[in-house]
């Protein structure tokens, strides 16, 4: 007699970061590898925290030669180093990418994404839009997420409330803005952040849909032609009482 599968308690209660969930990368595939690109202060760290808070992924963190702003934590957001440190990592062709932004130096150090994406862990980089073009030239198949403010007075008004930046520097970071939206055409999406949960939705949107890509799907394929052999002659012994024949 058929029986169901059991299914474990601890996969019946919600997970605990709520019912909006998202599925996570496939079971013995390498892991998908996503970048999260923009301009400074369009809100990519915002974003990409709501990401995580909503589907599994593994976040690599990059390393800066910046000074933290308030809040910022050493080994969260960024690994915060002096340039000597960075240039030394980068003589050993420890970073997976690099550039310089704004007269500091950020990089992306390749071992653990490579540990990762080899465990089959889906992973995202939030990085420079330099740097994303640098990892879409080593990995083809890297998916490039740009995002994108309404406008670049909305933009300019971020950068003056987030109060980090004096009127020089803002007018650097626009134009640098300005320059990286010129090229966003070379991304695969393009994400606009003007209502967070809408971004955050669009953003979850893509990587569901790029877990879902056929080539990622064969084992989900091969299982949806299988036949258990117990259930189905339950199931002929139903229908053989019911309507005194079978289904075939």
């Amino acid at each position: 007699m058929y029986q169901r599968k059991k299914v474990p308690e601890s996969q019946k209660s919600l997970p605990p970061w709520g019912s909006l969930w998202y599925p996570s990368g496939v079971e013995g595939m390498r892991g998908r590898l996503f970048v999260m690109t923009g301009a400074s202060g369009v809100g990519k760290g915002t974003v990409r925290a709501k990401v995580l808070e909503r589907t599994r992924l593994f976040y690599s963190i990059s390393m800066t030669t910046r000074p933290p702003r308030p809040g910022e934590r050493h080994g969260v957001d960024y690994y915060f180093v002096d340039r000597p440190t960075f240039e030394a990592l980068l003589e050993e062709e420890g970073f997976l990418e690099h550039a310089e932004y704004v007269g500091h130096l950020y990089g992306t150090p390749k071992a653990p994404v490579e540990r990762a994406l080899e465990r089959g862990e889906d992973v995202l980089l939030e990085i420079e839009v330099q740097g994303a073009l640098q990892v879409k030239g080593k990995i083809p198949e890297a998916v490039l997420i740009f995002l994108l403010p309404p406008s670049l007075s909305e933009l300019k008004k971020r950068l003056v409330f987030r109060g980090t930046d004096g009127p020089e520097k803002i007018a650097r970071r626009l134009e640098q803005a300005e320059w990286e939206i010129r090229n966003a055409h070379l991304f695969d999406y393009v994400v606009v952040n003007d209502v967070l949960e809408e971004a955050v939705a669009d953003f979850l949107a893509i990587i569901t849909a790029e877990r879902r890509r056929r080539e990622r799907m064969e084992e989900a394929l091969r299982k949806a032609l299988e036949r258990d052999e117990v259930l189905e002659r339950d199931l002929d012994e139903i229908l053989r009482r019911n309507y005194g024949g079978t289904g075939h």
